[in-house]
């Protein structure tokens, strides 16, 4: 009777304790066929980057995309409930509800956007701002709703928006950086400005040169992000043709921005830097570079914010683009391709040990189909990104 209780006791213990489940980190990535492969196709990517799990770099759903919208960027709303794709082909923006299954994508009607960009949030999470590098302006919406309020744009004598594509927001000072980067048919006409914006009122307050050399120097500016919580309020650009990381430091007495170049990224055979992330400390920062590919990082504790001290260079693969983080802080994984242009257009995802400052892993799942990773983001249980 004893052994019987015994066994009921161990068979309920085991019905009620859940199992264990296996090591995974899970990243959502959107791709195209490289121009060499037909038919073309698009979609998006569930792939486990954990290099720990007995699943790393498989991939685990595959969602279906038009094969003419050509997804660009992803982004997520701030508590991750949303994410929304911009598209350089058909449809400037698109959303997809992260907490309903089977995922599926919404077009949110934006007919004043060609070719979506870049995208910024509130703080309240009640308005978006969307780049429209295609129709030089922003689109600003209702983030609650997905419908479009208001148009900025500007082209005056001391204002100017053109190619908009990166945009940083910061609603402490009530101020939008958007950058001017190139006309989006040819990568050609490049600009060398970045416009501040009041974002309450969609007000155009100024436009600075970034850029030491002589107009048209074409620098293109490409992101701008301002580091959360800084005193006082600051954000990084960089200019992707003039290969250089500027500040832009805001003064609280003339509420304005003073602009400085901090480094050159020719210095350390560089080119084409594109996207700007910090760690969750915020004392590190990373900016990868297209040509020849690489993650850097510099540290930025302290004093060193306004002057950023490079620390190291890893080499990735041709193209190295966005970077996700794992939770712990402890990977690095960056995707590796750049508008399919030639030389920046590798494929691959390379995994960095960030304590030994390493690649330790290739992910070519993608790569091997003949398909082109656009954007990575971590799906929402693993995302902690607060500055984008």
């Amino acid at each position: 009777m004893k052994i019987t209780r015994f066994l009921a006791a161990l068979l309920t213990a085991c019905i009620l304790t859940p199992v264990t489940a296996q090591a995974e980190i899970l990243a959502m990535v959107n791709y195209e066929s490289k121009p060499s492969q037909t038919p073309r196709r698009e979609g998006i990517a569930i792939i486990d980057v954990d290099p720990e799990s007995k699943n790393f770099g498989k991939l685990l759903n595959d969602i279906p995309l038009p094969a003419d919208r050509v997804a660009h960027h992803i982004f997520y709303n701030k508590d991750a409930s949303k994410a929304y794709i911009t598209a350089l082909g058909n449809g400037a923006l698109h959303v997809m509800d992260m907490k309903h299954l089977p995922y599926a994508l919404k077009k949110i009607d934006v007919p004043e956007c060609q070719v979506g960009e870049d995208l910024a949030f509130s703080k309240d999470n009640k308005t978006w701002y969307l780049t429209c590098m295609g129709s030089s302006n922003v689109i600003v919406g209702d983030a609650q709703t997905d419908t479009q309020t208001k148009v900025i744009t500007a082209n005056g004598k001391d204002t100017f928006i053109r190619y908009p594509h990166g945009i940083g927001l910061n609603d402490d000072i009530d101020r939008m950086i958007v950058t001017s980067t190139v006309r989006p048919s040819d990568l050609g006409d490049a600009g060398e400005t970045v416009t501040v914006i009041e974002a309450s009122s969609g007000k155009v307050l100024s436009t600075h040169k970034l850029s030491d050399k002589p107009s048209p120097s074409g620098s293109s500016p490409v992101e701008a992000v301002f580091l959360p919580h800084a005193k006082p309020a600051m954000a990084y650009i960089d200019t992707m043709f003039g290969g250089a990381l500027w500040t832009a430091i805001w003064n609280e007495t003339s509420k304005d921005f003073s602009f400085q170049q901090v480094f050159d990224f020719s210095s350390i055979q560089q080119g084409v830097p594109l996207e700007i992330y910090f760690n969750d400390k915020h004392d590190r920062l990373y900016v990868s570079t297209a040509n020849p590919g690489a993650l850097n990082i510099f540290d930025i504790s302290g004093d060193l914010k306004l002057k950023p001290k490079h620390l190291k260079t890893i080499p990735t693969a041709g193209g190295a683009h966005h970077i996700v983080f794992t939770p712990d802080g402890r990977y690095a994984i960056v995707q590796n391709s750049f508008l399919n242009l030639p030389d920046m257009s590798d494929g691959s995802i390379t995994v960095i040990d960030l304590l030994k400052q390493e690649k330790i892993a290739s992910i070519d799942t993608l790569k091997n189909q003949g398909f082109n990773p656009n954007c990575i983001v971590m799906m929402p249980k693993w995302h902690h990104d607060d500055a984008h």
